[in-house]
């Protein structure tokens, strides 16, 4: 990386923010007959279809945050299964009219899913040591890659890659797509993490993995199997574990024998958009160091609602509309912000960097609470560097009422419904809502340091809003992910210049209505216990 990779990120972010005299550089005209496939699946590979046994988890939303609530699950195909079935398989399909779609644990923007998932193991009983891609359409793995057996010694290892197809998202968002692609990927980080805590593991993101180490380990590199079809950008990968120990570097198979050819996601393409290769080359990450772990010395979450985790993470939705009459109890405001504390455990144990996003919040009805403009700094630090950065007549005031340990300051009060609507691209569910938040990123320091971690800023940013669906979903309240908003014009109500803060995501979280003219169908055939 060097001066000229941060140049280039600069460039494309500036270049890809939506402005009220205009939005960023997209398509013309969307033909939603056309839209790409929404599932990569690979010609010519050995399917395994996995059982479907969600129903007869007995994990609660509760023990997600409590390490060593759960009794860890052996390392298993029925157990990788499950992991995906909570984590990137469908939720649901959904029917109007003519028109069939399917929703999955995974958020992602648009309900494009430009996110793919591959399964990377050693010694599991049930499961041949090799690469797999998931197929979540038919919660089965496609096997990629089968090692010989010769190969197959040392402990059992489990690990789950992550690639983005952009032109999933560019199709309809255009040059801003890169950006959409990477919040999925921090939504999907975070649906693996809760995920895996359900089943009594722990999660860690492979250092020693580069983007060429993991575009190699997957296979995504193997153009010959891509040719014709739209490429998988690697994102990074994971590795489960029951029991803490140091970090091994990615394994390394012998004798590989590869399989399958990449199907076309969209045959006939009508739009180009270069920047976003560029970008993506800008920010390939290198491997990092040196981690800087978050502050953990906040008291243990309290008052979680006793439900099944299952039915949490298979229930998530976003919302389309919100009744706006509804007034959020305020100790059901403060948990949903304290879920965004980085605390030893799901999800942000799976996260090693000092947090670098913070929540700007629209507070609009909130029992107790006045109406305005809220802040949430969420490291010992970034309230100084807030304080500097924002207009120097916010009152920085704690609600009297607010836990000690949540870090929630009045900036300024009143109604700010209007003002959420025209920045969230005049889209009603920002003022309707019970509240709405920005995520603020400490965006140039960090770039001029480490250009790649553009898209490690990103993911956080996704993590965040992923822990805002499950909080939301779990007190029967519903969140929605908001992508298209005014940067500069969040930027200017807050009085920030310069590029020390950029907003990176857009949240919004409120009961919803519901349309009954959408009928919802399972997922699966419940068939495959």
């Amino acid at each position: 990386m060097n001066d000229g990779d941060s140049r280039r990120i600069f460039a494309y972010h500036e270049r890809t923010k939506h402005r009220l005299e205009r939005y960023a550089a997209g398509p013309e005209t969307l033909d939603w007959s056309a839209q790409p496939d929404p599932f990569r699946t690979f010609e010519g590979t050995d399917r395994i279809r996995l059982p479907l046994l969600a129903d007869r988890l007995d994990t609660s939303y509760p023990d997600l945050h409590r390490p060593g609530a759960v009794p860890p699950r052996a390392l298993t195909l029925d157990s990788v299964g499950l992991l995906l079935e909570l984590s990137l398989a469908l939720s649901a399909w959904k029917e109007y009219g003519p028109d069939r779609w399917s929703l999955r644990c995974n958020p992602s923007s648009g309900n494009l899913h430009p996110t793919e998932g591959y399964v990377v193991c050693q010694n599991l009983d049930g499961l041949d040591d090799g690469i797999y891609h998931y197929l979540s359409r038919d919660h089965a793995l496609e096997c990629r890659a089968r090692a010989t057996p010769d190969t197959a010694d040392g402990p059992s290892r489990l690990l789950i890659g992550l690639s983005s197809i952009h032109w999933r998202e560019a199709w309809k968002y255009g040059e801003r797509a890169f950006r959409y692609c990477q919040l999925d990927t921090g939504h999907a980080i975070g649906a693996l993490r809760y995920a895996a805590a359900a089943l009594g593991w722990g999660l860690r993101r492979v250092e020693m993995a580069d983007a060429g180490v993991t575009a190699r380990l997957l296979g995504l590199d193997r153009a010959s199997e891509f040719a014709g079809a739209e490429g998988e950008e690697a994102e990074l990968l994971l590795e489960v574990f029951i029991e803490p120990a140091p970090p091994l570097p990615p394994p390394v198979f012998g004798n590989l024998k590869w399989a399958g050819k990449a199907n076309v996601l969209d045959p006939h393409p009508m739009y180009h958009w270069p920047v976003i290769d560029e970008v993506a080359d800008a920010s390939r990450g290198s491997v990092q160091a040196t981690p800087s772990p978050p502050e953990t010395d906040y008291p243990p979450r309290a008052d979680l609602p006793a439900v099944a985790a299952a039915a949490v993470i298979r229930q998530r939705r976003s919302a389309q509309r919100f009744d706006r009459r509804f007034e959020l109890v305020r100790n059901d405001f403060y948990a949903l912000l304290d879920a965004l504390l980085a605390r030893p455990c799901a999800p942000w144990d799976v996260w090693d960097l000092t947090p670098a996003l913070h929540p700007v919040l629209f507070v609009h009805r909130v029992t107790g609470l006045a109406p305005g403009l809220y802040a949430l700094p969420r490291s010992r630090d970034a309230e100084t560097k807030l304080r500097a950065a924002l207009r120097p007549d916010f009152a920085w005031t704690r609600p009297s009422d607010c836990p000690r340990h949540l870090p929630l300051f009045l900036l300024a009060e009143g109604g700010c419904g209007p003002l959420a609507r025209t920045v969230c691209c005049h889209q009603a569910i920002a003022a309707d809502s019970a509240f709405a938040l920005g995520m603020l990123a400490e965006f140039e320091g960090i770039l001029n340091a480490a250009p790649w971690r553009y898209r490690q800023l990103h993911w956080e940013a996704g993590l965040l809003g992923q822990a805002l669906y499950l909080e939301a979903e779990a007190r029967g309240l519903r969140g929605t992910g908001i992508g298209c908003y005014f940067d500069d014009a969040f930027h200017e109500l807050l009085g920030l210049s310069g590029k020390a803060f950029q907003s990176l995501y857009h949240f919004t979280v409120g009961r919803p209505l519901d349309d009954p003219r959408i009928t919802t169908e399972a997922p699966y055939p419940r068939n495959r216990a």
